[in-house]
């Protein structure tokens, strides 16, 4: 392995503060490169190619001064030619993104590699990568497979220290599984030396599920001091994450979660600001009342602006395999406008609206996939999804004089976005989808119901 420069970098962060007038635990919520640059900071240094002034906003590290971008980029949907990832590394480095989202799952397992491909072009010292403890399949819950994952980490993505490490998806299956994957077999003993011997510069989880797990790792913050968590949060699902989606129960709101972070001080990393792209695809009715209160604003740079705006959010993830997808949340977060009260009235109301909505939970995560039966469930969650925001689903009532030609243009429809082997019929109901899912939703009884729709015929 490479020579750790972990002491250099804590030199150099101290003469930072020490230019600021800051103390190692004293240290800005806000600040922007173009302001960074002008002191010197060798961490926000970007390459001579970038722009003279970025506005990218920044939050700081608790406890150690480092400042990481508002704006995270989530990898787990990369192009699958590494030229157009590295095209999108380059351009976000270049505009002032410095987080990077990862995880040993991902992309079937090839994510790290591409990921470390792209960023091992650059100096170590102009990003911070966060990847994950993905074993979550019983087959991985020795010491032994454990630690092979954790060492693959290292060499995929060409580092010799990880900033952030995540024990992944904790929650799905209790408080047992969380044993099993993590304190029986001492693997959390070993991860926390890690973090001593500076090869894990930033230790957390990510969470899904049962909230008695979130409880039980917060409850133990004292014994295993961590330094973020993960979790989903949105202006949905702050305050209706519980009653939306066809979840199973044990599950809780954004706004508990957040809010037992921000009294302990430990900061939150989001992930699904828009709930999968479903706050970027509202009905027509909501984006013409977002457009009236901003009208230069997208439904998506609202949905940011709403997580941005919480001050215990250390980065927002945001999922960019397309080029415009990364231009236009640079420009939100370039610099960030939080939102005023009267936004998050705005927003409020239209979360309370939106909750009544008889969608289906789905984040397009596809951790459910593959189906071994070859049904692509994300793939038909998201058309029904659309079809409700888009009030083109068959009325409720069959006997309504338009029923049947409703049901005859989603059944047309459907037919056309979704392939006759990955329909919802071809669900077998085996159940092991069930334990995968982070939303834990009972994914064959959602089928079922959509199956029933395309064969319902009026009375």
């Amino acid at each position: 392995m490479k020579k750790n420069n972990k002491q250099q970098q804590e030199m150099n962060r101290r003469q930072f503060l020490e230019r600021l007038g800051l103390g190692s635990a004293t240290a800005l919520s806000l600040i922007t490169v173009g302001s960074l640059q002008a002191i010197g900071s060798s961490r926000k240094a970007l390459d001579d190619e970038a722009p003279e002034q970025i506005k990218m906003t920044y939050r700081v590290q608790n406890g150690t001064g480092e400042h990481i971008s508002l704006l995270g980029f989530g990898m787990m949907r990369l192009p699958h030619e590494q030229e157009k990832v590295n095209e999108l590394v380059d351009y976000a480095l270049a505009h002032g993104i410095n987080y990077f989202d990862t995880a040993p799952i991902y992309g079937g397992g090839s994510n790290e590699t591409a990921t470390g491909n792209a960023l091992s072009r650059h100096p170590r010292d102009k990003y911070y990568v966060a990847t994950k403890m993905s074993n979550q399949h019983e087959s991985l819950w020795s010491f032994e497979k454990a630690k092979e994952m954790y060492d693959n980490s290292f060499r995929k993505l060409q580092v010799d220290y990880i900033d952030y490490y995540l024990l992944h998806s904790v929650g799905g299956g209790g408080i047992d599984n969380l044993k099993a994957r993590f304190i029986d077999n001492g693997l959390l003993d070993f991860l926390l030396e890690e973090r001593k011997a500076g090869r894990i510069r930033h230790l957390g989880f990510s969470y899904h599920g049962d909230v008695k797990v979130f409880d039980w790792l917060i409850d133990n913050n004292d014994k295993y001091h961590w330094d973020f968590v993960q979790i989903q949060m949105n202006y949905l699902d702050w305050t209706h994450a519980q009653r939306r989606g066809g979840r199973r129960r044990g599950d809780a709101n954004a706004e508990y979660l957040y809010g037992r972070l921000e009294k302990l001080g430990i900061q939150a990393v989001i992930m699904e600001p828009l709930r999968g792209g479903g706050l970027a695809n509202v009905q027509d009715d909501i984006r013409e009342q977002l457009a009236r209160a901003r009208k230069d604003d997208t439904p998506a740079r609202w949905g940011f602006r709403w997580v941005g705006s919480k001050p215990n959010v250390l980065t927002a993830l945001s999922g960019m395999n397309r080029m415009e997808h990364l231009k236009e949340n640079l420009e939100t977060f370039s610099p960030l406008a939080p939102c005023t009260n009267v936004e998050n009235e705005l927003l409020e109301r239209i979360a309370d609206k939106m909750s009544g909505l008889p969608t289906i939970g789905c984040t397009t995560c596809a951790y459910c996939m593959p189906c071994k039966h070859g049904v692509d469930i994300p793939g038909n969650f998201a058309f029904y999804n659309k079809a409700v925001v888009d009030g083109r689903l068959p009325l409720p009532d069959a006997s309504a004089p338009d029923y049947e030609e409703k049901r005859q243009a989603y059944l047309t429809a459907y037919q056309e976005a979704i392939p006759n082997k990955a329909r919802a019929n071809r669900c077998q109901d085996c159940g092991e989808c069930l334990s995968k899912c982070p939303q834990q939703l009972p994914i064959p009884t959602h089928l079922s119901r959509l199956v029933e729709m395309t064969r319902k015929k009026k009375a």
